[in-house]
């Protein structure tokens, strides 16, 4: 039976191209050793000799169609799993005595069948992100390859009445991964529209995918920064820069003192699959910007009614009903218990 590729042989294959210049094996380069490509032309034609020089070379010429193969960069195994069965299947050929003029390309058209099966990639999403979701595996030279786009998102513009509200939704257009998913807000104040970190602090306690400012103030005009990363590997940076409706006349409030118009801006520019969490930032501007306390300036934790906390996705699980369930059993017994505890007592003094 044949054996599997060492753990060595992509390294060495990667030399190989290098060195020799010799791209032409592809595919066949990236999962077969040369010891398992050897042992076949011996089995076929001897250990030495001019006819096992014709072999190899034969070899090689039948999977040179592959050479600028790319596949899902997931399927990769499948496709390692192909070419052992295809080794496995040779060798029993060469030592049947058949002739390896015809056994290469046969095998070399059976492994362009499985590739053909294999699962595609998905496209880049433009504009920016790492998305490790549209890895691809390149036979030409035997490595892995993402799209070639910004990890730093297009700034996007957000326009709000001072004194109301302002929601950011930091999510991309692209598949994340589905666990250890975390989240981190910056914040470059003064007015500035930048992209470049050396202004940005950061805000603490703000780990959610959601950002909500109230109300909105002079101070707040700037440009708020959300980190996607997926176990501590960076995957985007979104931008929103936050300003007044009006402009002049919002930044002209600082003398004029506060406006009172309704507002409520939600931006999100790319969408996606939301995230569990969500977080309120008002509380921690307060720490990054020292504000002074104002008594305009009504700063206060954010507490969701129940109806929010129902309006959420995935609220109603059924472990949530279980849980809501349980609690109104709890609350109903006390009551009960209290009300027997209450006439007993009321007719053992009369």
């Amino acid at each position: 039976m044949a054996l599997l590729a060492p753990e060595s042989a992509v390294p060495s294959t990667l030399v190989a191209l290098v060195v020799l210049r010799v791209p032409a094996w592809a595919c066949l380069l990236c999962f077969t050793s040369y010891k398992e490509r050897l042992r076949i032309c011996q089995i076929f034609s001897g250990v030495e000799g001019p006819e096992r020089e014709k072999c190899e070379k034969a070899f090689t010429a039948a999977f040179q169609g592959l050479l600028d193969t790319e596949i899902n960069y997931d399927e990769r195994n499948h496709l390692h799993d192909a070419f052992t069965q295809m080794t496995h299947s040779l060798q029993e050929m060469a030592t049947a005595r058949g002739s390896f003029e015809v056994a290469f390309p046969d095998a070399a058209q059976k492994i362009q069948e499985v590739i053909t099966q294999l699962k595609e990639a998905p496209a880049c999403i433009p504009p920016c992100g790492l998305q490790e979701v549209a890895r691809r595996f390149r036979c030409r030279g035997c490595y892995s390859t993402v799209c070639d786009l910004p990890l730093d998102c297009p700034v996007q513009d957000v326009t709000v009445t001072r004194g109301q509200q302002a929601m950011f939704s930091c999510t991309v257009n692209f598949q994340l991964p589905k666990e250890e998913i975390t989240y981190s807000w910056r914040f470059a104040g003064g007015g500035l529209r930048t992209q470049d970190p050396s202004y940005f602090r950061n805000i603490p306690r703000a780990e959610g995918y959601l950002a909500r400012i109230r109300p909105v103030q002079p101070t707040h005009r700037g440009t708020f920064s959300c980190v996607i990363k997926h176990d501590q590997r960076l995957l985007a940076r979104l931008y929103f820069f936050l300003n007044g409706a009006g402009g002049a006349a919002w930044r002209a409030g600082l003398r004029r003192g506060p406006g009172s118009h309704p507002a409520d801006v939600r931006a999100s520019a790319v969408t996606g699959s939301p995230p569990i969490k969500e977080t309120e930032l008002q509380s921690s501007f307060r720490e990054v910007l020292l504000w002074a306390p104002r008594e305009a300036e009504m700063i206060e934790p954010w507490r969701p009614s129940l109806g929010e906390l129902l309006a959420t996705p995935e609220a109603l699980t059924p472990s949530n009903q279980c849980l809501l369930a349980a609690t109104a059993a709890i609350a109903s017994a006390s009551l009960t218990l209290l009300a027997w505890m209450f006439f007993r007592w009321y007719f053992s003094g009369n």
